[in-house]
């Protein structure tokens, strides 16, 4: 089993400060990301909104999320050994591997399954966290 990533956010309000923490560089990622387009001060103003900048937030939150990548069978003995959390999986349970993040914010754990792409199973996971763990929690 192999973990990968920064961030497992033990409370609400520590999942919060992460995001919070992140805001700056959301907006330094979305002007120097404008700036390599060549947008002028017009097209900037016009272009890159307050959703923009929230949009990069929550990208660099879930992608900094911590998962474990393993088996099934690491899986699942993940689950035994962790009964209070409640269990989110996707995918499907006749595949080899599984990555997951457990949160302890919300006692929920997020899986998704893989067979061979396992970078794009980190990277739905983590959307996929974000999206149904902690979006309710860090815009609250």
């Amino acid at each position: 089993m192999e973990t990968e990533g920064l961030l497992s956010p033990a409370t609400e309000r520590e999942a919060r400060e992460h995001y919070e923490a992140l805001g700056p560089a959301a907006q330094v990622l979305v002007r120097e990301v404008a700036r390599a387009m060549e947008f002028d001060r017009e097209e900037y103003d016009r272009r890159v909104t307050s959703g923009v900048v929230e949009t990069a937030r929550d990208v660099l939150f879930a992608s900094l999320l911590s998962v474990r990548v393993g088996t099934r069978e690491e899986f699942e003995e993940w689950c035994a050994d962790n009964p209070d959390y409640e269990r989110r999986e996707a995918g499907s349970e006749h595949v080899d591997y599984v990555v997951w993040h457990a949160a302890p914010a919300a006692e929920v754990v997020a899986a998704a399954t893989f067979q061979d792409e396992r970078d794009a199973a980190v990277g739905t996971l983590r959307r996929q966290a974000f999206g149904r763990v902690y979006r309710g929690i860090v815009t609250e």
